[in-house]
């Protein structure tokens, strides 16, 4: 039936002089539906002039971009094509940490290759490779040209995009490789296909990470202290204050930055959430109304 999980990216890049281009292949792909949209990672494209996926049966068809979301490392691809086959996929996987999964992709442009390690952690953030970062880790080899590559379970569901290995940050380090949960990259391929970029909520603020003791109990908890509350910016019109501790987004207990970063971003503009928060030690409880992000990274 094919392979989705076997799409080779090829790109033209200028050479730095007039009228000299260099071909070379940047990383690998997946197809996600059977009429030729295909995920890949916004490095893996962004400086290329041309493109190119190699399928696979050798089939060579010129990509072109629909759109690309620099904040999360990801672009979406259209190749010409009727029933391609198309990867599998669960609206809401479930990713537990010591679970099986396999890294596919196209490292060093040798070919289709597959390795297999666990999921070594989930939420991983903090990591500079792109804005907002809630990445899976696992040990899977993923190599140099596997950037783009499907992550997937024991079954062949689709559980995230391959993105980076240490090593890619110049750390050293082996058996530690990055990818983006299924979650997001579904959500950015579908509004880049509806309307080209990626639209966000924003809550107007900064957050650093604290830990907070209760005094009763012992127990430490992880919260997020404001650091800084954007003028005229949603947080600054309900009443948040740098310094205010953030322990709750509507229903969900937040624990991290990048868990925050990640919430906010997938909250439609518009959309009225409660703040839990504490003040000089008393609790209180603020309406916020996010609106979009500024600075929206449009398509290329």
């Amino acid at each position: 039936r094919g392979n989705p999980l076997a799409g080779r990216i090829m790109g033209i890049s200028p050479a730095g002089r007039p009228r000299h281009r260099v071909e070379q292949s940047l990383g690998s792909a997946v197809i996600v539906t059977s009429d030729g949209y295909m995920l890949t990672n916004h490095h893996v494209i962004s400086a290329a002039v041309e493109i190119q996926a190699v399928l696979w049966d050798g089939r060579v068809i010129r990509a072109e971009i629909v759109g690309s979301d620099p904040d999360t490392d990801l672009a979406v691809l259209k190749i010409e094509g009727s029933n391609l086959p198309a990867i599998s996929f669960s609206e809401e996987p479930q990713v537990r940490i010591g679970d099986v999964v396999l890294a596919i992709g196209n490292p060093f442009g040798i070919g289709q290759t597959v390795t297999m390690g666990i999921i070594s952690a989930t939420g991983r953030h903090g990591l500079n490779l792109s804005t907002y970062e809630n990445l899976i880790q696992t040990d899977a080899a993923i190599n140099f040209g596997n950037s783009g590559g499907a992550l997937v379970d024991v079954e062949g569901r689709l559980i995230g995009i391959n993105t980076a290995h240490y090593d890619d940050l110049a750390l050293g380090a082996e058996g530690i490789g990055f990818a983006i949960p299924y979650q997001t990259a579904r959500q950015v391929l579908d509004e880049l296909i509806k309307q080209g970029f990626v639209t966000r909520g924003w809550l107007g603020l900064e957050v650093i990470p604290l830990e907070l003791r209760n005094t009763l109990s012992g127990e430490i908890r992880p919260v997020l202290q404001i650091a800084r509350v954007y003028s005229g910016g949603p947080a600054e019109q309900s009443g948040l204050r740098p310094g205010d501790l953030i322990l709750r987004f509507a229903d969900t207990d937040l624990f991290n930055p990048g868990q925050l970063s990640e919430i906010e971003a997938t909250t439609a503009p518009g959309t009225t959430v409660q703040i839990g928060a504490l003040r000089a030690g008393v609790p209180l409880l603020s309406s916020v109304t996010l609106t979009q992000r500024p600075a929206l990274a449009q398509s290329p």
